[in-house]
């Protein structure tokens, strides 16, 4: 993490005497990252973190990947009653995407772990999408609950316990305790040993401290909390995952027995709410929306937000092709402006190589448009991503063929005139009313195309100009080729 802080008890100095009550020493562990030459936390245990026993292989959690010679958008659906509860918050995983930088699944857990878990192969970001709950980890304790990411680094010992659902409380848009009894989530977790941290344009490499310009800050962050130490004797089953297996070996006593730590290794929190989105005249990048990075991939948040405010405005998002990334989108909760079809808890999938941009009429409906109120997140990932059975399984086939057909319906009906030629009318009816016939005129050779004086995008009088348009710019919102 970005910045240092500390819980717990703690001697004066590092590496010297810290003895318990009873009169004997605590066990020092450094919990550290790139050879001790990364972020480092420094954590005193009740008994050495070593005394453990009973080691064995419980099962594997190598994905295999099918079509990889397959190049097509996917919309994989798997909201509502398309993903069932299964196993617990670990167990009941389900990869959907992957390669050899990073995984992405889902999780509708069934039951409570019994037992407590960690990740020595890498970095997890969960995203609650529905549920509560507390996160105890070794280094303290994270209440959560929707929208929240849960940052947990390499190593980290945790559980998650899961409130019991209200269904007196469920929200309009929620799903029901019979299909989803705890909550659910996004899991997106490094598969290269890579780090999962803030993005570093947003933070000053001399303090490590968020820089003015970044959408979020050290403020926004949950950082672990007390009751921080369990001193209890037993046998308590901790489940490692590395090597793609999952192993299991018991500790003679409770696995979150910290006393206190300090350093800049730990797990938070981060509500997306707390995003601040970047918003601009005419319409910004994606990277904009960037929250966390590791390597070969970045995770973005697309937040509620006040859209660009230029007269001539385009709301929704240009056609793009981003060669170097595949790019999936998780849709939480909105109106996504420039998609038809999506249901809350879906993905969608666009390889890199394939141009992809608004669905067919959605450019013309938001024009208008002031807010958005969409919500997603977004892993786009500099290495192809490749579906596991599960995504095909959950794949909506129809998908790929959803930007077929006229996406600007004026030129289709002839009310649209392109140098003066009008187009044949395919159908009058599929050009909107609120749409104004545009007559385009060919401009010379310095500009390509101008609009027919005195008329501006919507059919009326462009006063900006008194009524004439300026060569080399256009007001309509109707392009000549």
């Amino acid at each position: 993490m970005a910045y240092y802080t500390k819980l717990g008890l703690l001697p004066q100095k590092r590496h010297v005497q810290f003895r318990r009550p009873d009169g004997v020493l605590y066990s020092e562990e450094l919990f550290g990252t790139e050879g001790f030459t990364g972020p480092t936390s420094t954590m005193y245990h009740i008994h050495p973190p070593t005394q453990v026993a009973g080691w064995k292989h419980l099962y594997t959690t190598k994905q295999e990947y099918l079509e990889q010679n397959v190049m097509r958008m996917r919309h994989v659906m798997t909201g509502g009653q398309k993903s069932p509860p299964k196993g617990d918050a670990v167990t009941g995983r389900v990869v959907l995407f992957g390669n050899s930088d990073c995984e992405m699944a889902v999780c509708n857990p069934a039951e409570q772990m019994q037992y407590h878990f960690k990740n020595a192969q890498g970095d997890e970001c969960i995203f609650i999408h529905f549920g509560t709950g507390v996160c105890h980890t070794m280094m303290g304790t994270l209440k959560f609950g929707p929208k929240d990411y849960i940052i947990i680094p390499k190593g980290v010992i945790y559980k998650l316990t899961w409130d019991k659902r209200d269904a007196s409380k469920l929200g309009a848009n929620e799903p029901g305790i019979e299909n989803t009894p705890f909550g659910r989530f996004l899991l997106i977790e490094t598969a290269n040993g890579s780090h999962i941290g803030p993005p570093r344009r947003y933070v000053a490499k001399e303090t490590s401290q968020f820089l003015e310009h970044a959408p979020y800050c050290e403020r926004d962050l949950r950082l672990p909390e007390t009751p921080l130490t369990f001193d209890e004797k037993g046998d308590f089953p901790v489940r490692i995952k590395a090597r793609d297996m999952v192993h299991e070996y018991i500790y003679h006593y409770h696995p979150l027995d910290v006393v206190g730590w300090d350093g800049c290794y730990y797990p938070y929190i981060f509500n997306i709410d707390d995003f601040s989105p970047i918003t601009g005249k005419l319409h910004m990048p994606p990277p904009i929306h960037q929250t966390f990075e590791a390597h070969n991939f970045v995770i973005c948040s697309f937040c509620p937000r006040m859209l660009d405010y230029h007269p001539q405005s385009i709301k929704v998002p240009y056609n793009h092709s981003n060669l170097d990334s595949d790019e999936v989108l998780y849709y939480v909760e909105g109106n996504f402006g420039s998609r038809k079809g999506i249901e809350v808890g879906s993905l969608t999938a666009h390889p890199q190589g394939i141009p992809h941009g608004p669905h067919p009429g959605t450019v013309e409906a938001s024009l208008t448009a002031t807010h958005t109120a969409e919500l997603a997140v977004m892993c786009d990932t500099f290495r192809p991503l490749f579906p596991t059975k599960a995504a095909i399984d959950l794949d909506d086939s129809k998908y790929p063929a959803s930007w077929q057909g006229e996406h600007f319906p004026g030129l289709a009906s002839g009310k649209v005139h392109l140098n003066g030629a009008t187009v044949p009318a395919a159908s009058a009816a599929a050009f909107p009313k609120e749409v104004h016939p545009v007559n385009i005129i060919k401009a010379d050779i310095n500009s390509t195309v101008i609009p027919a004086p005195g008329i501006n995008g919507s059919g009326e009088a462009n006063s900006a100009t008194n009524g004439s348009a300026k060569p080399g710019t256009s007001t309509a919102n109707v392009w000549a080729p």
